[in-house]
């Protein structure tokens, strides 16, 4: 197994205006980060080699293709072993409509976000997980009314760029 490179302030800066547009043509890039196209390139390159690059994807405006209904759902289980962690995400991981599954410390174990066609559709996942027997002991539901704004990328040069 290689060992991941140390980045430095420029890699941080590629990561962060790749994970804005992944589309930015590397001369746009070079631009961006303060370096000729050659190196950028291969930065870039060394950067998905390594793995800091998973993929590239395209953003979709979800309004332009019709109605959906976004839920953020608390989850509490009712066992604790670690088992019942792993057959509660596996479960929930094959199902198309939950898109974030979050660990989390307090109240509740999980906090799940799913998109669907609407309540209806909503439910009927809800009820089918309750009826699959994987350790659901509680759970609420919160129906996101309106998303004022939702940030596709990380600020990486406030939390990794060691001179500010």
């Amino acid at each position: 197994m290689t060992r991941a490179p140390k980045l430095d302030r420029i890699d941080i800066r590629i990561l962060y205006e790749l994970q804005k547009n992944g589309r930015i043509t590397n001369v746009e890039l070079a631009e961006a980060v303060g370096l000729s196209p050659s190196p950028c390139l291969l930065r870039v390159k060394r950067l998905q080699e390594a793995g800091f690059i998973t993929g590239y994807s395209a953003q979709i405006d979800m309004a332009k293709l019709g109605e959906t209904l976004t839920v953020f759902t608390e989850v509490t289980l009712s066992d604790h072993r670690p088992g019942d962690f792993s057959r509660f995400e596996a479960a929930v991981r094959r199902l198309d409509e939950i898109v974030e599954c979050h660990l989390v410390s307090g109240s509740y174990d999980y906090l799940l976000k799913f998109v669907t066609r609407g309540i209806a559709e909503y439910q009927e996942i809800v009820e089918r997980l309750l009826e699959t027997n994987i350790g659901i002991e509680k759970y609420f539901s919160y129906v996101v009314i309106k998303s004022p704004f939702v940030k596709s990328h990380y600020p990486l040069p406030s939390l990794f760029e060691k001179e500010r």
